[in-house]
């Protein structure tokens, strides 16, 4: 029960890594806020986990929207009064080709992986700096330290998170808020579905043999939001089955 009464916000946690994160979260005791664009999604996990005896809430909004993710933040102060962990999972992918890539299908990407990201990190940085700290993990890819062809923003937006990662750690370790990012391979998500959908292969090309399950990924997320990892900040972790030791 390392998360007993502590307050935790996953993004984009209605399904996939994030909702295995956020049952996690709440199984070790944790008040945990998913906020997620999906509604119906969304309402559907809010009640089963609470059948389940899980205090998980969901907060309908995109984790891009300054208005939603400021209204987030101001629920959880009035609520709690603190936040001891942000998940920043929220992502898309879409195909494309640097040359082929559209401005509008770039900024939709980066909107969602890059600027979501960026508004719930300052968002929890603010408000864990008055509270003593706390941490923050960040949901990067394999595609944050290789690339794969055909997902040119994705790769981009990746790279992107693991630099912000760096960058937030170094600038408030003095506050006691620790930033790292996991970069999992493929995973049995509806994203890795779809991929799977195109290139049926993609299981062999992990020396492992398998894709990651989304509680696999999970249980990287809490240790590092863990006081198990008091000593780590600034790190991206590779979860992929020696994908990228190749």
């Amino acid at each position: 029960m390392r998360f007993t009464d502590k307050v935790v916000i996953v993004t984009g946690g209605a399904s996939g890594i994030g909702a295995a994160a956020a049952e996690l979260f709440a199984r070790e005791g944790a008040h945990v806020t998913v906020l997620d664009v999906d509604a119906r999604t969304g309402e559907h996990f809010e009640t089963h986990q609470r059948m389940l005896g899980h205090d998980i809430t969901f907060f309908e909004g995109s984790a891009a929207d300054q208005t939603s993710v400021k209204s987030l933040y101001d629920t959880i102060e009035r609520k709690h009064g603190h936040l001891d962990v942000l998940f920043n999972n929220a992502g898309i992918a879409l195909d494309s080709y640097g040359e082929s890539t559209t401005l509008a299908d770039w900024r939709t990407v980066m909107d969602v992986n890059l600027d979501g990201a960026f508004l719930n990190a300052q968002h929890a940085v603010q408000t864990m700096r008055h509270t003593g700290g706390g941490a923050i993990v960040n949901t990067s890819s394999i595609c944050g330290h290789i690339a794969t062809t055909g997902a040119f923003s994705y790769n981009v937006s990746k790279h992107a998170i693991i630099g912000m990662t760096r960058s937030l750690a170094l600038e408030h370790a003095q506050d006691g808020i620790r930033v790292n990012a996991v970069c999992p391979g493929f995973v049995n998500t509806s994203m890795g579905k779809a991929d799977l959908a195109d290139d049926p292969t993609i299981p062999q090309r992990h020396p492992m043999g398998r894709i990651a399950e989304p509680k696999e990924i999970a249980r990287a997320v809490l240790f590092l939001a863990s006081t198990d990892a008091s000593f780590i900040t600034g790190t991206s972790l590779l979860i992929d089955g020696g994908y990228t030791a190749q």
